[in-house]
């Protein structure tokens, strides 16, 4: 009787504990499974990691031993046999089938630390979890001192929903240095995403050297600068310097693949084609429809396109019917095929204006001899052949879901990006089916990239905080997205690779900006095709990700706060009044408001119901507050604004 009283009083004594220090544990993406155990580990003055030796696992003890040393002070030793290890990285010599390729197990007692896995990718991702066990201050890169260093005690079985945990970072529109993307894939691994993909060319900028074709280089990475908003700037004029942009060599290439892989980040490169194609036309007039004729060279940021017409003012477009198109790219895709060893080259494909090709005699000509019907058909029929030479190369194809509107061939993947509200134009496509779906169905392997989910150039608060963007993604929008859709049969979800989200920086000047982009909404992106779709939790996943801000703060990264901005729902009564709603993304906040132009604070009027204006006010303050602590940013209304926005 008393042993059964105390079993159940040590359940009960562990359930609180449990409760208690829940907020201790704070793991971005969320691991499959955790136990919390009674107790912590702390890191004694010396520490001691066995680790086997074996080369992918090098660059991983190098990071942890910069962790656990550099902020805490603390030594640290490597061996192959220790006699009593603190710390000990372990390969399973059985596989244990439910890890695969890239889960782990993590076991944290008060004498020392396990991680065990199949792979060394397990074990990279294994650390990168315990990291976050640790205090904040463990991302210092400089001594801190007033740290309990511990971490609570606990088992972690985890592994990945996905293969395909992605971003893209496009170093064409702006060109981001070696080094900045080296920070970016840095991020990337901390947080188990495991694809960069490089958008290499477009109409801004050629950024990729190709020795046998070297006025890509001269020629189309460099522009004027222009500062302010993109897509509204001048044609430069001819006079006008080009000392804007860059490109990466062959040895730069080669140094970001390798930095990359031993962090098991693989890089995807993307030459963008026939359309989003100014840079090089800039440099060889002659792989264009119209052979030159009014080129303005490397796009500015200029309007080059009359989106609401899906017209092509200027001709930024490879021509289909050219022989020496087929074989520039022949030369391109040889070089960067040499350069990057994963196993897809895409090829963009989307957003290819037909405009000059309707005016060419030369297409003409091809759609009578190889029997086309419609443009898209000469897009295809481009596709196809691109196909071939890429696959000569021995890498595989992949492009975005455009290339399906033509016919594509039985072995190209599809990178899907435009939702339902968009359609495809595709055989057997139907309305409510987005281009991922339709691919997968077609039994052809698929990447989930909806742009209403994963759009990362998107505003992430009101337009008038955010650089102007045509659309808005708020996080709580990005964490919803599930990449296995409905729609699909067991069969048909082999064919979803995976997910990932995508930074065009057409609005993107600095990497500080890039950096306030991606994150947090790339936190969501790393749940979303990390973490089990059914353990989702908007209000924990909102804990999680405020433990890693106070990360990025103590390591000097970039984020946005625009989760805590509110969102201003506007309407009209019967009669005419403006009425303006307040909603918070973030649950338990409060909202503070002032139309006499003063800031307000937590002694102002809080938000209960939709606002009426007063007669005679111009703007409309507010803030939001966790409890007596302001937590949003002060947001300045003009009314002026609001009224605009009644539909």
């Amino acid at each position: 009787m008393n042993r059964a009283i105390v079993f159940i009083f040590g359940i009960f004594i562990s359930t609180i504990t449990w409760g208690q220090n829940k907020s201790e544990i704070a793991i971005v993406p969320q691991p499959v499974k955790v136990t919390q155990k009674a107790g912590y580990f702390t890191l004694p003055q010396n520490i001691t990691i066995q680790a086997p030796s074996v080369p992918e696992l090098e660059q991983t003890l190098a990071v942890l031993q910069k962790k656990l040393s550099l902020p805490t002070g603390k030594k640290i030793t490597v061996s192959t046999l220790a006699p009593a290890p603190v710390i000990k990285l372990e390969l399973n010599k059985t596989s244990d089938t439910m890890l695969g390729n890239e889960g782990y197990r993590l076991l944290v007692t008060p004498k020392n630390i396990i991680i065990t896995a199949n792979k060394p990718a397990g074990i990279f991702y294994g650390v990168q979890t315990l990291q976050q066990l640790f205090p904040k201050e463990i991302e210092s890169n400089e001594k801190v001192s007033g740290v309990s260093w511990k971490a609570p005690c606990v088992e972690i079985t985890d592994y990945p929903r996905f293969g395909w945990r992605g971003l893209m970072f496009d170093v064409a529109r702006h060109f981001f240095t070696k080094e900045e993307v080296k920070a970016y894939i840095d991020q990337m691994a901390k947080y188990k995403l495991n694809l960069l993909h490089l958008h290499l060319a477009d109409d801004e900028g050629w950024r990729i050297e190709i020795r046998s074709l070297p006025r890509l280089t001269e020629i189309g990475a460099w522009r004027p600068y222009r500062v302010g908003q993109f897509g509204t700037f001048p044609v430069p004029t001819p006079d006008e310097p080009k000392d804007y942009g860059g490109f990466y060599t062959h040895e730069d290439i080669r140094e970001l693949v390798q930095y990359a892989r031993d962090r098991f980040v693989n890089i995807m490169p993307e030459v963008d084609v026939p359309g989003h194609s100014l840079a090089a036309i800039a440099a060889y007039p002659e792989l264009s429809c119209s052979g030159g004729v009014g080129n303005i060279g490397v796009s500015a940021g200029e309007p080059i396109k009359d989106w609401s017409t899906h017209t092509a003012i200027y001709d930024d477009n490879l021509c289909p019917s050219n022989e020496k198109v087929y074989e520039f790219l022949d030369k391109v895709m040889t070089e960067i095929a040499s350069l990057f060893p994963f196993e897809y080259i895409h090829v963009g494909g989307d957003e290819t204006f037909k405009t000059f090709w309707k005016s060419s005699d030369a297409i003409t000509q091809l759609m009578k001899r190889e029997n086309l019907k419609t443009y898209e058909e000469v897009q295809g029929y481009f596709e196809r052949r691109l196909e071939k030479i890429v696959e000569a190369k021995g890498k595989k194809f992949i492009g975005w879901d455009e290339i399906l509107e033509g016919g594509i061939g039985p072995t190209a993947a599809v990178m899907s990006w435009r939702g339902s509200r968009d359609g495809v134009v595709s055989e057997g496509a139907t309305a409510n089916l987005n281009g991922g779906e339709v691919a997968a169905k077609a039994g052809h392997y698929v990447v989930m990239s909806p742009t209403e989910y994963a759009y990362l150039d998107y505003m992430q608060s009101d337009r008038i905080m955010e650089p102007h963007v045509y659309a808005s993604l708020r996080l709580s929008k990005t964490y919803s997205f599930n990449p296995m859709p409905a729609s699909l049969t067991k069969e048909e979800q082999k064919f979803v690779l995976g997910a990932q989200g995508n930074l065009w920086t057409e609005q993107v000047f600095t990497f500080r900006q890039a950096e306030y982009m991606t994150w947090p909404r790339a936190f969501a992106i790393a749940e979303n095709t990390w973490s089990p779709n059914e353990n989702k939790n908007w209000d924990d996943f909102v804990r999680r990700i405020e433990a890693q801000f106070e990360r990025f703060d103590v390591e000097e990264v970039k984020y946005a706060p625009s989760m805590y901005d509110p969102e201003f729902i506007v309407s009209k009564t019967s009669d005419g009044e403006l009425k303006i709603g307040l909603k918070n993304e973030v649950n338990g906040l409060d909202i503070y408001y002032s139309f006499d132009n003063s800031y307000p604070d937590r002694f102002y009027p809080k938000y209960e119901q939709p606002l009426s204006v007063p007669k005679f006010a111009t703007q409309l303050k507010v803030i939001t507050y966790r409890g007596k602590k302001p937590i949003g940013r002060m947001i300045s209304m003009p009314i002026s604004e609001l009224k605009s926005r009644v539909k």
